[in-house]
């Protein structure tokens, strides 16, 4: 899934109110809770611990506005634990965020 710049950016730059600290704070605050729970994800081997992360994305997703992100945690609460591709999914839109 492709990172797309938009809500996502806004709602930081809303947040930051133009202090470009700030909006750099959020944005690595935003990669940190990802890349944990994309993490936790990837160490998942029973229904709960992958439940529990996918729905942290969730949270995430909801709580930035991030559409691929939420796309990407509703793939995750319906695949089976510890699959694989999903992680792979999540490391790729991380890593495209980051170099965004």
């Amino acid at each position: 899934m492709a990172y797309e710049a938009g809500a996502l950016e806004a709602t930081l730059a809303a947040a930051a109110g133009g202090d470009a600290d700030l909006f750099a704070e959020l944005r690595a605050s935003y990669i940190e809770s990802v890349a944990r729970q994309a993490d936790l994800l990837s160490r998942s081997r029973c229904d709960g611990n992958w439940h529990m992360a996918a729905m942290r994305l969730k949270g995430i997703a909801a709580s930035f506005h991030s559409a691929p992100l939420l796309a990407l945690a509703e793939d995750a609460l319906d695949a089976a634990p510890g699959d694989p591709s999903i992680v792979r999914r999540l490391r790729g839109y991380l890593e495209e965020f980051s170099d965004s």
